[in-house]
């Protein structure tokens, strides 16, 4: 498997595991999602609100900031401010705008990905961090995808001390087929 073919792999886990992640969360109340947990983003939804938030940071590098904007309700655009920020309050708008991106994470591998663009280095300004950074752009792609994970993980944990089992998040879950 060549690294294009292993990117478009972890964008279509990557959809697969946020749709599994949010159908457990959605069977929390919004009490329950938006309570403080002590967690780095202090709850579940203030974590989904993080992932989403750098997803379309990360992924506005890559395809244009224009692409991914965050819109409110009315169609304006949320400016960021924070890696903490809570884009979206809505649990259902959340979800919705989780997908889109998904969906256009997902294109960006299938038809915009390409080996010439992995070659590269480029360059960006961290909002953790100050200063300006010059990287490969195939390690700024791995991380885009191991940061998704690394963040997901943290959302099991707290479901399961919410006593809500998030399933099986297992890479070979995804293509396991029982042999009879």
């Amino acid at each position: 498997m060549n690294a294009i073919a292993l990117f478009q792999e972890l964008a279509r886990y990557n959809t697969w595991m946020n749709r599994n992640i949010y159908g457990a969360c959605a069977e929390l109340n919004d009490e329950e999602r938006k309570r403080d947990l002590s967690a780095f983003f202090r709850s579940i939804h203030g974590t989904l609100n993080h992932l989403l938030l750098t997803d379309r940071v990360q992924l506005g590098r890559f395809i244009g900031a224009d692409r991914v904007r965050s819109l409110d309700s009315k169609g304006i655009e949320i400016p960021i401010r924070s890696l903490d920020q809570r884009l979206y309050e809505n649990f259902d708008e959340l979800r919705r705008e989780r997908e889109r991106t998904d969906a256009l994470i997902e294109e960006w591998t299938l038809r915009e990905l390409s080996d010439e663009a992995l070659g590269r280095t480029m360059r960006y300004r961290a909002m953790s961090a100050d200063g300006e950074f010059l990287v490969p752009v195939s390690i700024a792609v791995a991380h885009f995808f191991n940061h998704q994970t690394h963040h997901r993980g943290q959302i099991t944990t707290l479901l399961v001390q919410l006593g809500h089992d998030p399933g099986v998040t297992d890479l070979m879950a995804m293509h396991r087929r029982r042999i009879e």
